[in-house]
């Protein structure tokens, strides 16, 4: 199961607390040493794109406390700092501030909430007019976010089309995925990845009329299209309404996000073998109108498969 979206509480540890306490007598004052501060948390970006995963137990997530302070004004120790890693094209929203943070280059290493500072020990409040101060400062708490995460997948080829138009079987053809495969719609219930010439091809679950809206699988994966280079759109070529079909995708897009019907596209049009050549070609014309590169495919056809494993390569 791909977590693709979730809410999480992060913290920065709190800082220990400062101490009250004083020499022996042989030595007179205070010698209350200051709290150690909290730890702080950062994030480190990967490239393994499941790895919100772990959200779904650990929902808060707090770096380790500052130690107390000591006698002989000894510091407490800092509190460990803490780092989670997170997808590439994770967007992270603190939904108190608004403020939003984008992960968008593997390894970089992002402080998100920096640890409280540690309080002072009474030896910091000697002054001539009070040499034996007997308070000391608690620690401060570590700075917290409350996030919404949302992951964006940043492939260089996505797959689009309504459901039961032959994305699955095309990734699974292409690539070694193994993405469910069955004879009804929406077999897919979240993106499938796959690797071709090094570059990723993600399978986007079939979008139906009203999608942009909410209507079947909903906007919960239209936000996946968005970072994708290229768009494959396939059309099954064996519907009764292929240009209907088409462009009730396109339309979804556009109303999502306009920007998304400016990418570039090749229309596919899948299970090929299923129809004669000339039926073929009128299709071919008539998609034309388009102006989208078309190319058929079937999983049953070796040498339409190798064209467009040759094309994507050369993308």
């Amino acid at each position: 199961m791909l977590i693709d979206e979730i809410d999480i509480i992060l913290r920065g540890g709190h800082g220990g607390a400062g101490k009250v306490s004083f020499y022996p007598k042989e030595k007179a004052g205070p010698d209350g040493g200051n709290g150690g501060r909290g730890g702080d948390v950062y994030i480190k970006v990967t490239s393994d794109l499941t790895a919100l995963n772990r959200f779904s137990r650990d929902r808060v997530i707090e770096a380790e406390r500052g130690e107390p302070g000591g006698t002989f004004c000894k510091s407490g120790q800092a509190g460990k700092d803490t780092e989670i890693t997170m997808p590439v094209g994770t967007l992270l929203i603190d939904k108190v501030t608004g403020e939003e943070f984008e992960l968008n280059n593997t390894d970089e290493r992002v402080l998100i909430c920096k640890g409280g500072l540690g309080g002072r020990g009474n030896f910091e409040f000697k002054s001539s007019r009070n040499t034996t101060p007997m308070r000391a400062q608690p620690g401060l708490s570590g700075q917290e976010r409350d996030l919404k995460v949302i992951l964006k997948l940043i492939a260089d080829f996505g797959l689009i089309g309504l459901p039961n138009s032959g994305k699955s079987s095309l990734l699974n053809e292409l690539t070694a995925a193994s993405a469910k495969v069955a004879n009804y719609p929406f077999t897919t219930l979240e993106p499938n990845l796959g690797v071709i010439s090094r570059k990723v091809i993600a399978d986007i679950p079939g979008l139906i009329e009203g999608a942009s809206e909410g209507k079947g699988l909903g906007i919960k994966f239209l936000k996946h299209i968005e970072k994708v280079g290229l768009l494959l759109h396939t059309v099954a070529v064996d519907s009764e309404d292929i240009e209907g079909d088409y462009q009730s995708v396109v339309h979804e897009l556009e109303t999502y996000n306009p920007e998304l019907v400016k990418k570039k596209e090749i229309i596919l049009l899948t299970k090929s073998d299923l129809v004669d050549k000339k039926q073929l070609e009128v299709t071919q014309k008539r998609l034309k109108k388009f102006k989208k590169q078309i190319l058929p495919v079937s999983i049953y056809d070796f040498d339409s498969i190798e064209s467009l494993k040759n094309l994507l390569s050369k993308t």
